[in-house]
Parts: structure tokens; sequence; C-alpha cells
């Protein structure tokens, strides 16, 4: 291909979701509300888990995890983009791009694929549950989360190391709020068939091996609850695994919903409004998910509230006490 003019890029251009610079405080104040919703909501689950020892099992230990990793995924581009909304700063670094992409591909794929072990969490508790200790032990566990971190790594590097290799045209602009794959090897000058030829070979293989997953995990699920000769132990089977449906609709819904925005619109800043839903959305509403849906999460988040709740009349009954005796003491100076 006939290149444009080709320099060695030190910077990218965010534009973020508007031109319009009377929409920037309403977009600041929605998204620094939804980062730190996402922030409260899974640290509560985190703490929740940690100071409950009726969830100290599989189930809650994969919960915990996925909660550690939405944090993550929204820390890595939100707070960025209120940087640049409120010192009106679109530049971003070439190397803090390239970080970017990374992190949001590897947390990305480390959350398709927590979402899978969970599946098979289930599977195994309602369709064996009997093994379930056994199989399921804190040593799989831990092995499976290193082997999903170990593969998204992998997944992140590949496409991070590959753009390396790429030049880019005078001016880059990023019709994005985040350095996004996609939107960046549409700004090179470079030959992309082996990018985009590796990014749809890497979608297929680590984006579509997770569905099928839990689709294959889900079917003997539901094929045993429904052979359940209670009504009591269909619904308490159906719950158990409601929530992590929910997710799991919510999670490939939205990033559903951005490819095919990707193929009707020509539009960049409606790409990246679909685009924010997927990256910033999820990762908001699952804690409510799981703190709605299931009845443990909302009895160890009572006690959580509670906890902090007693702390805090009994730090503000000590800082009373502490001032009146201060005060006391030179009562009794002065006299």
């Amino acid at each position: 291909m006939e290149s444009r003019n080709q320099t060695a890029v030190s910077e990218f251009f965010l534009l973020g979701l508007t031109d319009d610079p009377e929409l920037q405080p309403l977009i600041f104040s929605l998204f620094l509300s939804m980062y730190l919703f996402t922030i409260s909501g899974n640290l509560m689950i985190i703490l929740a888990v940690s100071c409950d020892s009726h969830l100290h099992n599989p189930m809650y230990f994969f919960l915990t995890t996925l909660s550690f990793n939405d944090i993550c995924l929204s820390t890595t581009s939100v707070p960025h983009m209120l940087v640049n909304i409120q010192t009106q700063d679109q530049s971003i670094s070439y190397s803090g791009c390239l970080t970017q992409v990374c992190l949001v591909l590897v947390l990305g794929n480390f959350e398709s694929c927590i979402l899978l072990i969970m599946a098979y969490d289930r599977y195994v508790a309602i369709c064996h549950p009997l093994r379930y200790t056994v199989i399921v032990n804190p040593r799989l566990c831990v092995l499976l989360s290193l082997l999903s971190l170990s593969i998204s790594i992998t997944y992140g590097l590949l496409h991070s190391l590959l753009l390396l290799r790429l030049s880019f045209c005078t001016d880059p602009q990023i019709p994005h709020f985040f350095c996004e794959l996609a939107q960046i090897i549409r700004l090179t000058c470079s030959d992309t068939f082996i990018d985009n030829t590796v990014i749809y070979v890497a979608a297929c293989i680590f984006g579509g091996v997770p569905v099928l997953g839990i689709m294959l995990s889900y079917i003997p699920i539901v094929s045993s609850i429904l052979r359940m000769p209670s009504a009591e132990g269909k619904y308490k089977g159906f719950s158990t695994c409601g929530s992590h449906l929910s997710v799991v609709t919510l999670f490939y819904g939205t990033g559903l919903g951005v490819y095919i925005s990707s193929l009707i619109t020509d539009s960049s800043k409606n790409a990246a409004v679909a685009s924010a839903m997927y990256s910033v959305v999820p990762q908001m509403i699952n804690p409510f998910i799981y703190s709605l849906r299931n009845r443990d999460m909302k009895v160890a988040l009572r006690k959580l509230i509670a906890r902090i709740n007693s702390l805090s009349v009994y730090h503000m009954l000590t800082c009373t006490h502490t001032v009146l005796r201060i005060k006391c003491s030179r009562l009794i100076k002065c006299h």
C-alpha cells in the first residue's frame, strides 16, 4: 500500500466520546460516578468474602478474583480519561498507549477465563455434589487462576509485540477515551495483514473457547436441575447459577453489541460509546448482581456493614472521650 507521511510517533491523542466542551463536565461526572461505584461495589464483595468464614470456598474465591480483576480493568482506562478531561489534555505517550492496550487485553481475557472457571465450578457443584470438595480443591483453584493469568498475559503480549513493528502517520488521533487495539491498527501506515489475521485467529481461540466451555458446562447443569424431584431443589439450583449467568450475559452481550455496532455504523463516535459500555458497565454492575441475587452474599454484606458501623461508632466515642479528657485536664490546670 502507498504510505502516507510516516514518522516516529511519541504520543497519541485520545479524542474521547464527544468534541462538545459543554458535555465534558457531564461525561466527567458520569464516568467518575461509575468508577467510584465500580471500586466500592467490588471492594465490598472482596471484604465481605474475606471477613465471612462461611464464604471461604472455591465459588467465592473465584468471585473475589473476578471483583479484583474488574477493579483493575476499570482502573486501566477510566482514571486517565478523567485526568484528560480535567486538564483538557488529550495526549497519551506511545509507551503508555501500548501499555494500556496490553493491560486491557490481559484483564479482559482474564475475565473471560474466570467466567469459564466459575461455570466449571457450578458444573461440579450441581452435577457431582458429593465429589465437589475433592475435585475443586484449593490447589486446583490456584492452578486454574494462574493458568488463566498466564494465557491472558500471552494473549496481551502477542498483540502488543505485533504493534511494535508498525509505523504510524502524523497526528495519530484515536476517536476513543482509551487506547483500543482496533483503533490503533487503523492509524498505522504499515501493512496490517498479519495483525488482522492474528486478531481474528486469537479472538476465535481466546474468546471462542471460553464461550463454548460455558455453554457445554450449562447443558449438563440444566439437565441435572430439571431432573431434581422437588420444586425447591430446582429453584435452589437455578438460583445458584442465576448470578453467574447474568454476569456472563452482561459481559458477552455488551461485547457482542460493540461488534455489531462496529459493523452497522461508520461513526467512530458511536463505536466509542458502544465500546465504553463494554469496558465500564459490566464491571460496575457485576457486584450488584451477586449481592442482590445471592442470599449468602446478602448476609455477608449485612455483617460487613454492621461491623463497619460499629467500628465507626467506636471510633467516634473514642475520639469524643479523648477530647473530653483533654478539656477536663485543661480545666483542672486552670483551677
